[in-house]
């Protein structure tokens, strides 16, 4: 089923001369399929189609977008086991961890087909005239969010299906009614090319326009580049590195016509280790993050990277606990022998660094390409004046950072870069933190109360973004209904003749919406 070509639309195609394959981290080789990279010309066509599909799929109706999504999930599903081999083929992920992200694809395209039905995301409001007002008679206004064209994501790493092809990224563009043109991850093309056969199939089954989706495949970044710096590009979607997404950033910014980079970066997930959480639930406390911190192998945007708190006989007792419980978990297998190559640098840099100590190293025999975690910890002085200790190590790496008082403690947050998440650890005395509080809300996206940062939530409340890097705009979040603002704008009509209004914005409200009307949220007809 899988041909290692390029969807260009709805064709299979493959012009390019460069090939590559995926890569079995579990057997460490060579899966068998070759894979085409696209060329200059495939690229054109694909952006020409997504432009021409754009004219009509802007317009699509809610109902009939829903009907697009809804058979995506059901063609996905129709797979069966073999999305799954290939997805651990790719990626050296368990069945299991493929099984459950499957589900949670399935759920945001549902939730998304759900949203769209609905209506009421556009957010219709109108102003009626009122010629009567003096000195200046009032205009009739209306507003609505609308698209802004095709859209390039580029697939994560870390999630094959979730964060890639048909992820969040992709289902929230095309619920916008934003053709998309996936730059599949060089690492799992094959489960990229299996997805994208299924978006394929659906477009055609619903009638959506020949372009709304195209999937190329490529190994190294330059067909990134190259797609960014299209005019025909609108906006950009991706998960990954901070230097792939800053790269991708000034690309767009140089354009003669600057587009919006929506791209999730790194993140440490700071977590603060009060005085009576650390006294009275430390030992809870260190089982638990050694399974978060492990979780995956580490390989979570979300994964808890950095603990601090102060320092003392009970922090001393964390750290030792969290050696204890982390050095009792068995290594798993990472996704790519790069990243893993990635992963035992980085924290050999980190090692090197003057003032941190190794907690503990799994130093036991481990099957080639798994991941062995690791557990440093630094005095706050030493931190402060090091950012590279800032730095965020993919993997099963976490440092605790101990602080010689609350006051520091406060400045060490306030300095820390953007962070999608950052955790209180606290028993009975989170009042009395309030500076502690106020300078990681300002420093984070999401802040989590006694819990780990580990697990996102596709729900409507979620925010998975923050202050650069942890993303390029943190007024935005990746997931949930509420990503779908990262691909539309304001538009507003004054004085249009009703009967050429859009549907959400006529005086009837045929599609039956939630609207604001002269400051008043109803359903009601005008």
């Amino acid at each position: 089923m899988i041909t290692g070509k390029n969807y260009i639309g709805n064709v299979l195609t493959s012009t390019g001369k460069k090939t590559f394959k995926t890569f079995n981290p579990q057997t460490n080789q060579e899966n068998d399929v070759t894979f085409t990279e696209v060329s200059d010309l495939e690229i054109e066509v694909a952006l020409e189609l997504a432009t021409e599909a754009f004219t009509t799929f802007k317009t699509t109706s809610g109902a009939k977008k829903s009907e697009f999504l809804n058979e995506i999930a059901t063609q996905l599903l129709a797979f069966g086991d073999t999305l799954i081999t290939i997805y651990c083929s790719e990626s050296g992920l368990s069945k299991e961890r493929a099984i459950s992200e499957r589900s949670r694809t399935i759920f945001q395209l549902q939730t998304f087909a759900n949203l769209v039905k609905e209506g009421s995301w556009v957010e219709a409001t109108i102003d009626t005239e009122n010629l009567e007002r003096t000195p200046i008679p009032k205009v009739d206004l209306r507003k609505m969010l609308v698209p802004l064209g095709p859209i390039v994501i580029f697939g994560a790493s870390n999630f094959p299906l979730a964060y890639s092809t048909a992820g969040g990224d992709t289902v929230s563009a095309l619920a916008a009614g934003c053709p998309v043109i996936v730059k599949s991850h060089p690492m799992h093309t094959g489960t990229g090319e299996l997805v994208a056969y299924a978006v394929i199939k659906a477009a055609e089954i619903t009638g959506m326009p020949n372009g709304v989706f195209s999937n190329l495949n490529s190994s190294g970044i330059e067909v990134g580049s190259a797609l960014v710096k299209h005019p025909a590009v609108k906006a950009v979607g991706f998960t990954g590195s901070i230097s792939g997404g800053r790269s991708l950033y000034n690309l767009a910014a140089k354009r003669p016509e600057p587009i919006p980079v929506f791209a999730e970066m790194g993140s440490v997930n700071p977590v603060i280790l009060l005085p009576n959480a650390a006294s009275i639930k430390g030992v809870h406390w260190a089982k638990k993050y050694a399974n978060s911190i492990t979780l995956g192998a580490g390989q979570f945007c979300t994964n808890p990277g950095l603990i601090l708190g102060t320092k003392g006989e009970d922090l001393t007792n964390f750290i030792k606990n969290l050696a204890k419980e982390i050095i009792k978990i068995e290594p798993v297998c990472m996704l790519h022998p790069n990243i893993i190559g990635a992963f035992e640098n980085n924290t050999s840099r980190m090692q090197q660094q003057l003032g941190l100590e190794t907690i503990v190293n799994y130093t036991k025999d481990t099957f080639k390409n798994y991941g062995s975690q690791i557990i440093t910890t630094v005095d706050g002085a030493t931190f402060l004046e090091n950012t590279t200790l800032h730095q965020e190590v993919f993997g099963p790496f976490s440092m605790v950072v101990q602080c010689e008082n609350v006051e520091q403690l406060a400045i060490i947050i306030s300095k820390l870069e953007g962070q999608l998440t950052g955790t209180i650890l606290a028993e009975n005395e989170l009042e009395s933190y309030s500076e502690i509080v106020n300078a990681l809300q300002n420093r984070v996206g999401r802040i989590i109360f006694n819990g780990v940062p580990t697990g996102v939530e596709v729900c409507d409340a979620m925010v998975h973004g923050g202050p650069y890097p942890a993303s390029t705009d943190s007024r935005f979040t990746a997931v949930g209904i509420n990503s779908i603002k990262r691909w539309v704008r304001p538009f507003c009509y004054q004085n249009w003749p009703n009967i050429l209004l859009p549907y959400e914005l006529k005086n009837e409200n045929p599609l039956n919406i939630s609207r604001l009307v002269d400051g008043k949220q109803t359903t009601k007809k005008i």
